[in-house]
């Protein structure tokens, strides 16, 4: 049938042996959702029958990029804040008093928004943690898989719901909240465990391996310190039996490192290892508060630490150690986080920023991150986080035909120096000219042809409009609630906790 088999025509590439300033042209023979050839034209006998034949000229495939951490649950509030830091930002992203569910159709569309930002930019996988206040319905699950199947790019989504009291998932906080606020949080809607998993087998029974296999569940317990005991160690057990990627939020800011030394007596990252829940399925998300001892356990356990340079900059959560992590032999990917936090969702200004950032860490310049390791973060360390190392990443026989296509006639490649820098430092998304997920043309001349993008626009536009008003109540609560927080906050930002992660002390060597 035409279609099912393409041919991708004097396209450029980079080889994997060589250094970004040499690139090659070849032809990439693609068979419903697989690649079976890359080959110079010279060498290149298509087998028989009918395929697309597509003219590449003047164009560059890489392997579609994988977002490797994502909320897609704010994707209508980008721009609504100033930077705060997490502990009060998370006061207007997941009020903490409750709050009223979205209409499914509100979350169809904020999900293909995200997926239609996405793909324009050249991402073809997302890991998705996506959340809800108080708890999801099976109805909302639904839109947000089916948004995603629709959409034809490749996900993999958890249900990030904590499931203990407010006051508990911080130091300082429940002695300075007053009586009355403490009993409004406790009098706050909790989901139980066993209502958890029971989201959980709806999700994994309607949705896991779907779409030929394009559409994965994983779990998420948000953070460990935001759950319950039985409930994170559930998860592991769900995670481990089905093979699941487990996602969770680990030594994401200061404050998270001084709760888990005053109610753990050791690092939330060391609480989770003793509770055997540490392995190769499991997604370290942010990492930025770690220390020696939690980057061997990691690279111990063989987990995957999930970069997010671009949110950890707005929130001012601090600089990644990721010399210390690559040295450690631990596989890194990248995420952009949500779009209240990044306020895009463009993978490309997370390559600049995880190459930027970390040369103000280190005088020793040779410890600097260089543009194919941010690149290979990007392939191959976003296919190790979702447990696809030998399905997408590369662009080799066997692999998924996942492909972005960039025009090298842009600014951004003119002149062409070194593609693997102007890739990672000049590129911005703008030279995506095709979108490729398993064979499949979701994005042509930079247009979406999967979906009707202005109607979801417009769609998007509407649901913001009427839900203006429920947003101005939850930002006056969190309003009242702020100056408690900023003091809890505060508190923790002057415990001595034996390292620095922020950018305004002098360089120390806290190795």
């Amino acid at each position: 049938m035409r279609g099912m088999r393409k041919l991708l025509r004097n396209v450029m590439t980079v080889p994997p042996e060589t250094s970004g300033r040499n690139i090659r042209e070849v032809n990439i023979l693609i068979d419903h959702d697989k690649i079976v050839e890359v080959k110079p034209g010279a060498e290149f006998t298509p087998a028989t029958g009918e395929f697309e034949d597509i003219d590449c000229r003047g164009l560059l495939a890489i392997p579609g990029l994988i977002n490797g951490h994502f909320h897609s649950s704010t994707n209508l509030m980008k721009g609504r804040l100033e930077g705060l830091p997490l502990e009060l930002f998370m006061l207007h992203e997941v009020p903490p008093l409750g709050g009223s569910l979205p209409p499914d159709r509100m979350v169809y569309v904020r999900t293909m928004l995200g997926a239609i930002e996405m793909l324009k930019h050249g991402i073809t996988s997302v890991q998705d943690d996506v959340f809800f206040v108080p708890i999801p319905s099976p109805g909302n699950i639904a839109a947000v898989m089916s948004a995603y199947s629709d959409s034809g790019m490749r996900a993999t989504v958890a249900l990030d719901q904590p499931n203990i009291v407010e006051y508990e998932k911080y130091p300082f906080l429940k002695d300075l909240l007053p009586a009355d606020r403490r009993r409004r949080f406790e009098m706050a809607p909790v989901p139980e465990t066993a209502e958890l998993l029971a989201l959980y087998d709806y999700l994994i029974d309607n949705w896991n391996c779907t779409q030929d296999g394009r559409i994965r569940a994983a779990v998420s317990c948000s953070a460990p310190h935001r759950v319950t005991e039985d409930y994170l160690g559930s998860l592991s057990d769900l995670s481990r039996n089905l093979g699941l990627p487990f996602y969770m939020h680990i030594l994401e800011t200061k404050t998270q490192r001084v709760f888990g030394d005053s109610r753990f007596g050791r690092s939330i990252l060391q609480y989770v290892h003793d509770r055997d829940v540490l392995d190769q399925r499991c997604n370290v998300i942010h990492g930025i508060w770690l220390d020696d001892a939690d980057i061997s356990t990691i690279a111990e356990a063989g987990s995957v630490i999930v970069h997010n340079p671009v949110c950890n900059l707005r929130l001012g959560s601090g600089i990644m150690p990721f010399r210390r992590i690559r040295d450690a032999g631990i596989p890194v990917c990248l995420g952009t986080d949500e779009a209240l936090a990044d306020d895009s969702i463009n993978l490309w200004t997370t390559m600049k920023i995880a190459g930027l950032i970390h040369n103000i860490t280190d005088p020793e310049y040779r410890n600097w991150p260089v543009a194919d390791e941010i690149l290979a973060c990007a392939h191959e360390g976003g296919a190790r986080a979702m447990g696809f190392e030998n399905l997408i990443g590369r662009l080799a026989p066997g692999y998924q035909a996942d492909i972005a296509l960039l025009d090298l006639n842009e600014i951004a490649f003119t002149p062409l120096n070194d593609v693997c820098r102007q890739l990672v430092y000049c590129e911005n998304g703008s030279s995506v000219r095709m979108t490729m997920v398993a064979g499949r043309i979701l994005v042509r001349e930079g247009r979406v042809c999967s979906v009707d993008e202005e109607g979801i626009k417009e769609e998007a536009r509407e649901f913001a409009l009427a839900f203006a008003d429920d947003l101005t109540v939850s930002q006056k609560t969190a309003a009242e609630l702020e100056p408690l927080y900023r003091e809890m906050y505060l508190r923790a930002a002057a415990t001595d906790v034996g390292m620095n992660r922020w950018g305004n002390c002098e360089h120390r060597n806290d190795r």
